[in-house]
């Protein structure tokens, strides 16, 4: 299965389909992680005013922030380590092409001080109404993963195998595949949903994380 990424961008979701993945993203990681500051993936579902936002950060320097509005959605993210970091010149610069062809429906993507900005390897955007995803950067240096987009965007695949790997490298957990398909399908959240991925857990104990999400839960 191909990942997506900036040379594959015909895989990457709808945008609708993306909010639903990254809603379910976060959700299992609220579930499987109770300490936030250990989480890789987070979800605002209300970030501002018609606005949501999901995030990864690895706690390393890496991270992306997907802002999503009436407009459609706009992704940024950050590799420290790739080729195309503008940390690997003197003076640092970004990488040609990477803002310069984003539309300007999504200036508040754009000027948004908690996105860091200027840390970025690869920027991606879709309006409503779009047939595609697009990318400014149109000339990549040879290496594997130029931008770190292929690996950092590995889970929108839609394949709850590839969050069961990460959950196991990451998280030193082996969790069913089936668990994490009801999460990435939006059933809502029951005890027993929750203790197959964390048996130390009830509804109760991440209602306040799935509110936060806009992800559906059994708990008042």
């Amino acid at each position: 299965m191909k990942r997506p990424s900036t040379r594959s961008l015909n895989d990457l979701p709808s945008i609708e389909e993306l909010i639903r993945l990254s809603k379910a993203i976060a959700m299992l990681d609220a579930i499987l992680s109770s300490q936030w500051e250990y989480r890789y993936y987070s979800f605002n579902a209300k970030w501002g005013p018609g606005e949501l936002m999901a995030s990864m950060r690895n706690g390393s320097g890496d991270e992306y922030f997907i802002l999503f509005d009436k407009h459609g959605a706009a992704i940024k993210g950050f590799d420290h380590e790739c080729v195309m970091s503008p940390w690997n010149f003197d003076p640092p610069v970004i990488w040609q092409g990477m803002y310069d062809s984003v539309p300007a429906d999504f200036s508040s993507f754009l000027n948004e001080p908690a996105f860091s900005m200027a840390d970025v390897t690869f920027c991606i955007w879709r309006r409503y109404g779009d047939t595609a995803w697009h990318c400014g950067v149109s000339e990549f240096p040879a290496a594997d993963d130029p931008d770190g987009s292929e690996s950092m965007l590995e889970l929108f695949d839609g394949d709850p195998k590839t969050y069961q790997e990460f959950a196991r490298d990451y998280y030193q957990l082996d969790i069913t595949s089936g668990a994490i398909g009801q999460i990435y399908d939006h059933k809502p959240l029951t005890d027993d949903l929750v203790r197959a991925l964390n048996g130390d857990l009830t509804v109760a104990s991440v209602a306040a994380e799935a509110k936060e999400i806009g992800y559906p839960h059994d708990a008042p």
